[in-house]
């Protein structure tokens, strides 16, 4: 006699996870700061949706960024973040400002961020560490992190050298704070994935630049669907930092090799005036830190490029970061639709799952 099993109890329209509780978010879905794509209008229509929207503050200036987020509140009432790439070269004042600002989450990532954290729960906010090592998920924990975002090495842009697969859970492993899954999920079956390994949540970039709130160009979401999950491009060469980019004949010739050493110091003073970075601190920081110099010029020669897919579609004189889940995206839809699929029915999955073991 076959013993008939309990059905399990639909409860994708309340998911109740220790990040939806410590953000007060609906669904445990988060857009992660994309530069140039999380734009206010995107990070509204996520968190109108129930997730957690992060606004990109790396490519701003403090007064955009100061008008951004005001331009988030006008949006939606609902929880919301920034990212602050602590690296960059006006990531402090614009950290500032979302702190002065009262902003509910702050997302920092390729730096030290006590202080952050310290001002940050002054005012009763949240702080999500991004990580990519469990060595700096424990760092991040004992500054005061309330959560680490863990981005495996199937992440578009600055994802780690491990898999999801793996990273995930050897991380929970080793904190008590919630864990944050991203990196080669997009849809319902991410979702459930992650949560098995031990995350309290989900974040997606690829997967949220192509829903129809994205300023994304429209040429490249295009292209995000045609193309499959083995056409990206894993590289330290082109902004500095390892990455991950659409795989296209201008981005196989532009991640061979690194720039060179004169050519980078160019860049830099040209990234310098362009972010509005005092020209003598380019040269003080030839003497004193030239691997954060050289950053600096990577960032200044790839900003153009960037934005040059991202802003126009031109994949001729462009690069665009995307991640290996660009396999899993098959259309154009909105934000709100995005979250009813990545959270609907994930008890008829379970279901599903049971019977199989």
């Amino acid at each position: 006699m076959v013993k008939k099993q309990s059905p399990l109890r639909s409860n994708y329209i309340n998911m109740n996870t220790a990040i939806t509780q410590l953000l007060a978010i609906k669904y445990p879905i988060i857009l992660t700061g994309m530069s140039w794509i999380s734009t206010p209008e995107l990070v509204a229509a996520v968190s109108n949706a129930g997730g957690l929207g992060i606004l990109a503050l790396g490519p701003l200036t403090p007064e955009q960024t100061k008008a951004a987020i005001e331009k988030v509140r006008q949006l939606t009432d609902k929880p919301f973040g920034v990212n602050c790439a602590l690296l960059m070269p006006s990531a402090k004042e614009n950290a500032q400002i979302a702190l002065d600002l009262k902003v509910p989450v702050i997302n920092f990532s390729l730096g030290k961020g006590d202080w952050l954290i310290k001002a940050c729960h002054a005012y009763g906010g949240k702080v999500i560490a991004t990580v990519t090592t469990a060595k700096h998920a424990i760092a991040a924990q004992e500054q005061g992190a309330d959560a680490v975002m863990v981005t495996g090495h199937e992440a578009a842009a600055h994802g780690g050298e491990v898999t999801s697969l793996v990273l995930v859970p050897a991380i929970v492993d080793v904190v008590k704070i919630p864990v944050i899954a991203c990196g080669g999920f997009a849809d319902q079956r991410g979702v459930l994935a992650a949560l098995a390994l031990g995350a309290e949540a989900v974040a997606m970039g690829s997967r949220f630049a192509t829903v129809k709130e994205s300023p994304l160009h429209e040429h490249i979401k295009q292209q995000v669907i045609a193309k499959d999950q083995h056409e990206t491009i894993y590289s330290p060469h082109f902004d500095g930092l390892p990455a991950r980019y659409m795989k296209t004949p201008l981005a196989e010739k532009l991640t061979k090799k690194p720039m060179n050493f004169v050519l980078a110091m160019i860049q830099a003073f040209f990234a310098a005036i362009q972010l509005k970075v005092p020209v003598w601190k380019v040269l003080a920081g030839i003497l004193v830190e030239p691997q954060k110099i050289r950053l600096l010029a990577n960032f200044g020669a790839a900003t153009p490029k960037l934005k040059a897919a991202t802003e126009h579609g031109d994949l001729a004189k462009g690069m665009q970061f995307i991640g290996q889940s660009q396999g899993l995206i098959h259309d154009v839809c909105s934000a709100e639709e995005m979250m009813q699929r990545l959270v609907k029915d994930l008890d008829k999955r379970l279901l599903a799952i049971q019977e199989k073991i």
